[in-house]
């Protein structure tokens, strides 16, 4: 998606099999990564952790990216069995992925050591436990459903719905 300021965002998973899933936090690949890079010339726009084209650090799977109404950067993301992400990815910083979680592995162990949280990677503005399933994720702007207004819309294919979340400055108002 073009980011409203001359880059092209793109959001890279990395499968999450073990041990692939620590490329997430490696800075020699783009797996796990969100990367930016100039759409017309394919030359690097990141934040230079790691390679210079990368933006931010640490996702599993980035199902959707959509820009707000100021413009900021949101991204919805599949978690393991638990722990589906919405972050507001800002340049040169590491969410986490597979170092904190706040799913568990689909036969119920932990991810790791079980972290939710540790120093130098970033908290998801929020998370679903149970899953949601995100399948995208749009800005509605329209006059059909005037209280959606500015709300994100995401699909949910566990929740088999839309779910609907009003965001007030960088933070989830409601759902």
């Amino acid at each position: 998606m073009l980011d409203g300021q001359g880059g092209l965002i793109v959001t890279l998973g990395e499968r999450s099999d073990v041990p692939i899933r620590d490329s997430a936090q490696a800075d020699d690949n783009h797996l796990g990564k969100i990367v930016r890079i100039d759409p017309l010339t394919g030359a690097p726009m990141g934040a230079g952790i790691g390679l210079p084209e990368t933006h931010a650090k640490g996702f599993r799977n980035v199902q959707a990216a959509a820009l707000d109404g100021n413009g900021r950067l949101w991204t919805i993301e599949h978690g393991p069995k638990g722990g589906d992400e919405l972050n507001m990815p800002e340049a040169g910083l590491n969410y986490g992925w597979p170092v904190i979680t706040y799913g568990v592995e689909y036969s119920g162990a932990e991810v790791g050591d079980g972290r939710t949280a540790a120093e130098g990677m970033e908290q998801p503005v929020y998370y679903w436990d149970p899953v949601i399933g995100p399948s995208g994720m749009a800005l509605y702007e329209g006059d059909a459903i005037p209280e959606w207004e500015g709300a994100m819309l995401i699909g949910g294919l566990v929740s088999q719905g839309v779910v609907v979340v009003h965001l007030e400055n960088g933070r989830v108002a409601s759902e």
